[in-house]
């Protein structure tokens, strides 16, 4: 049995609320809310409430009979992994896009703990549980790149402790549609969005669970856990411009942060189908073939570049780099000309 007591400032229907309030651990969609509300699974003060437009308040605490949770066995799974770094304490691997970081119900194998587990063996931290051992942050599926995975329990609160403070220095690569550009009087009207000293741009806000779609994060500035993105354009394609290659880093790491604060910009991601929009390019305006290979490119175009921390257990400053990777450097080639 699950308990959820409706937040402040509720919606006026029942699922709707639900679908806000729900904890994101819980895995519940808004449809699948639908269905145990006509199921007559969901219930307060043991009478069920079978119409989706009951009437909420704040407070008021709804109950859901959910059927057993099917437990995922994660397994060691001899999975090739580019790792850039390895000591007693931590690994640090460049995660290809395409790997989900650990196992869920829709993803049972696979992941990077599977392979974490063949290839650290049983070295890896507990402190995550059999799900996430190990994993103190994460990278999203399609997105490529570095992360830091600890082997220690010792090692894991530690860098944990440096996420929390935002510490941690994570530098990321994102071609995105337009260019941002201080002079825009359209970004300069965009709420959260400010500018700084040499050509940066800061998004803040704080980010929480979209109001309609629990899968997505969305912007607001009212409710959520606050959010900054900073970032820079390196490099602009197409005449006139089209695209451009941002330089990102993060003072906050929530989830989905880059994707969401560019596309609240105007900006989103190259492929982004959950937060970029369908935007359509110029062919006229670029490389011949280029707008094509941006238009099929298969995932969003974003990738983890850097990773700084300090280590757990020696207090050294570690700094590591990524290469774009084939699929990006590919596709920047071709809008090169």
């Amino acid at each position: 049995m699950l308990r959820v007591v409706i937040g402040e400032n509720p919606p006026d229907r029942l699922d709707k609320a639900l679908a806000r309030d729900v904890p994101e651990e819980a895995a519940l969609s808004r449809s699948r809310l639908a269905r145990l509300i006509a199921e007559g699974a969901v219930s307060c003060e043991g009478a069920p409430l079978r119409d989706p437009r009951h009437k909420v308040a704040a407070g008021l605490a709804i109950d859901i009979a959910l059927a057993p949770a099917i437990e995922v066995e994660t397994r060691p799974e001899p999975i090739a992994l580019s790792v850039v770094y390895e000591d007693e304490a931590l690994i640090v691997i460049d995660k290809p896009a395409g790997m989900v970081v650990h196992p869920a119900p829709g993803t049972p194998g696979g992941t990077l703990v599977n392979a974490l587990l063949h290839h650290c063996g049983a070295s890896l931290s507990g402190v995550g549980g059999e799900r996430r051992p190990g994993i103190v942050h994460r990278i999203d599926k399609d997105t490529s790149g570095l992360l830091v995975v600890a082997k220690s329990d010792r090692a894991h609160h530690a860098l944990a402790a440096q996420f929390e403070a935002h510490s941690v220095r994570r530098r990321y690569q994102a071609l995105v549609h337009g260019v941002p550009d201080a002079g825009d009087p359209r970004l300069r009207g965009v709420r959260g969005v400010s500018f700084e000293s040499g050509g940066i741009i800061k998004i803040t806000s704080r980010l929480d669970r979209h109001r309609h779609d629990r899968q997505r994060q969305a912007v607001f500035f009212d409710r959520g856990r606050h959010a900054v993105t900073r970032c820079r354009v390196q490099e602009v394609f197409g005449l006139p411009p089209q695209l451009a290659l941002l330089d990102c880093w993060l003072e906050t790491g929530r989830t989905h942060q880059i994707r969401v604060h560019l596309a609240h910009a105007g900006h989103g991601l190259v492929r982004d189908a959950v937060y970029g929009g369908r935007r359509r390019l110029s062919a006229a305006a670029l490389p011949a073939g280029a707008g094509e290979a941006a238009t099929a490119f298969s995932r969003q175009a974003l990738h983890a570049a850097s990773l700084g921390f300090i280590h757990p257990l020696s207090g050294e400053a570690m700094e590591f780099d990524s290469p774009l990777p084939a699929d990006i450097a590919g596709l920047l080639m071709a809008l090169r000309g």
